[in-house]
C-alpha cells in the first residue's frame, strides 16, 4: 500500500523529478538488443550529463550498432554550459552522439563520460532555441528523424508524450504507471495491439537529491518487438458459476486473478488489470475495459463493474481466443 501511496502522491503533487536507475534500463533494453542495429535512438526527455539513459546507450553504442544518439532536456544543465560558449545556466540543449571510438579494453576510458563523447569529431553538443520541451518544434523536429525513443516521459504529461509519439509513427520504449493502462487515450492503442507492456518492473527511482524513492505499479510500455507476446498463458481452472459470479450490469464474469481464468468459458470476462503483463493477442481479444470513456465504437463498456451493488476495482473485458485443448506452441510459465 505505502509504494503505490508514493505514486499517488507524486500525481497529485505532479512532482516529475524522478530518474531511472542504471541497471533497470540495462534489465529492459536487454530483451530488444538487435532491435536497435543501424537506428537513431532519441532520449527526448534526458539531460546528458545526468541521465542514465543518455549514458546507457553511450557506454554500448557500437555493441547495439546504433548509427546515432541524440538526447535533450527541457531544463538546461550548468555542466553543459561548462561546454559552451557564452556560459549561461539553464539554457537547454542537445547533444547528438554519431561515432564513440573503438578502444583496447585495456584503457581507462569512460564511454559515458560526456566531455570525452565531444572530443569525437563528429560528435557535438549545441544549443536549442526553445526550452527543450518534448513538445516544442525543434524537439519534434528531431523527434522525425528518430528511429526509437526510449526515455521515462514525465508521469504527468505521459498522454501527450504517448499521443505525440503515434502521431509521427515512431517506435518506443518508454516508462509509465499501471494506470495508464486504462486512460481514454491510451486503452485504445493497448486494445488495437499497438502498444504494449514489456518484459520487466521498476520498483524505485532516483531523487534530485540522490535519494531512492520506492514505487509500486510501474513497468515499461513500447511497440517493439516482445517475445513473451507469443507465449500462451497456462490456464488451469474450469468454468463455476459458484466461483465466478455475473456482473450486475454487465454480461460477463468476475475473474479476480489472472491465474484464475477459465479455460473453457467463452464468453466476456472481467480480469484485473495486470492481466496485459501476460496478455497474447493470439489467446484473447481485449474488448474494453470498465475505466475511461469512448473505449469502443459501440460504447458498451467504460462504466464501473457492479456485483451485489458493491463496484468492484478496475477491470479489462477479455475473451478467451483459443480453448486451451486446441492450443499448441509455446506455454508461458508466467503465472500471476
Amino acid at each position: 500500500m505505502g509504494l503505490n501511496k508514493n505514486l499517488n502522491i507524486a500525481k497529485k503533487q505532479k512532482n516529475d523529478e524522478f530518474y531511472t536507475k542504471f541497471s533497470d534500463i540495462e534489465n529492459e533494453v536487454k530483451f530488444y538488443g538487435e532491435q536497435f542495429a543501424g537506428k537513431t535512438v532519441y532520449c527526448n526527455c534526458d539531460d546528458p550529463f545526468t541521465s542514465n539513459f543518455f549514458k546507457f546507450f553511450a557506454l554500448n553504442f557500437n555493441f547495439l550498432k546504433l548509427k546515432k544518439l541524440i538526447a535533450t532536456c527541457y531544463a538546461g544543465s550548468p555542466d553543459a554550459d561548462n561546454n559552451l560558449e557564452n556560459q549561461n545556466q539553464n539554457i537547454p540543449h542537445k547533444i547528438e552522439i554519431t561515432e564513440i571510438p573503438k578502444v583496447n579494453t585495456k584503457k581507462s576510458v569512460n564511454f559515458s563520460d560526456v566531455e570525452f563523447l565531444l572530443s569525437v569529431k563528429n560528435n557535438h553538443l549545441t544549443r536549442l532555441r526553445g526550452n527543450g520541451d518534448f513538445r516544442s518544434l525543434e524537439c519534434i523536429e528531431l523527434l522525425e528523424k528518430a528511429d526509437i525513443v526510449v526515455t521515462n516521459p514525465p508521469f504527468s504529461l505521459f498522454r501527450e508524450f504517448v499521443c505525440l509519439l503515434t502521431e509521427f509513427n515512431k517506435k518506443f520504449l518508454i516508462i509509465g504507471t499501471d494506470d495508464c493502462r486504462v486512460y481514454a487515450e491510451i486503452f485504445p492503442l493497448i486494445k488495437e495491439n499497438k502498444m504494449w507492456c514489456g518484459y520487466t518492473r521498476v520498483k524505485e527511482f532516483i531523487q534530485p537529491d540522490g535519494s531512492l524513492k520506492k514505487f509500486g505499479k510501474i513497468g515499461w510500455y513500447t511497440n517493439l518487438d516482445v517475445k513473451k507476446r507469443n507465449e500462451f498463458l497456462v490456464l488451469r481452472y474450469k468454468y463455476d458459476q459458484k466461483i465466478y459470479p455475473k456482473y450486475d450490469n454487465y454480461d460477463a464474469i468476475e475473474v479476480a486473478k489472472v491465474a484464475k481464468i477459465p479455460m473453457d468459458f467463452s464468453g466476456v470476462m472481467g480480469v484485473p488489470v495486470n492481466f496485459l503483463d501476460v496478455y497474447n493477442p493470439q489467446q484473447f481479444e481485449i474488448l474494453g475495459s470498465n475505466r475511461g470513456v469512448n473505449q469502443d465504437a459501440n460504447k458498451i463498456y467504460g462504466r464501473g463493474t457492479l456485483i451485489n451493488g458493491k463496484e468492484t476495482f478496475k477491470r479489462i473485458f477479455i475473451k478467451n481466443k483459443v480453448m486451451m485443448p486446441k492450443i499448441v506452441g509455446n506455454l508461458s510459465k508466467n503465472i500471476l
